[in-house]
């Protein structure tokens, strides 16, 4: 299993970067590896909760459902892979810090197990360009906003 993280200051308000993220029908209008997001059950505040995602992957389409957990909204959203065709682990969170009114400092952590062994220089790459997507991806994303409103 392979653990990555990584950590960012983002212009934006903490309730801002937790809108974008939580949003998760929005991530292929941002994130460059989704292409397809299909919200399969909602919670009683009729946020996503099982949410099916098809996302580039290793030069072919990857399926998986992530089920998300708001409970400590909106410092944290995090999520649990329940099904997977190439991934038997999917599992991570966004944390979220104020660092004052209009910064957030934002954590990623996601937890990978791949179904298949593929060699470690392949998975460094691949890490990074999810980490990217998840954290510099979010960062483009929430100042975009920031600067429209």
């Amino acid at each position: 299993m392979e653990h990555a993280s990584e950590s960012l200051v983002i212009a934006g308000s903490l309730e801002r970067c937790f809108s974008v993220v939580e949003d998760v029908e929005s991530y292929p209008l941002w994130v460059a590896d989704i292409r397809e997001v299909q919200v399969l059950e909602r919670d009683e505040n009729q946020k996503a909760s099982l949410v099916r995602f098809r996302a580039g992957a290793f030069g072919r389409s990857a399926n998986y459902i992530l089920r998300y957990d708001y409970s400590k909204a909106p410092n944290c959203l995090s999520w649990l892979q329940t099904e997977g065709d190439i991934t038997n682990k999917l599992n991570g969170s966004y944390v979220f810090e104020a660092t004052d009114i209009d910064t957030t400092l934002v954590h990623y952590f996601l937890e990978v197990d791949l179904k298949v062994p593929i060699p470690g220089f392949v998975k460094r790459r691949v890490e990074g360009h999810i980490l990217h997507a998840a954290i510099w991806d979010l960062k483009e994303r929430v100042e975009l906003r920031a600067r429209q409103s």
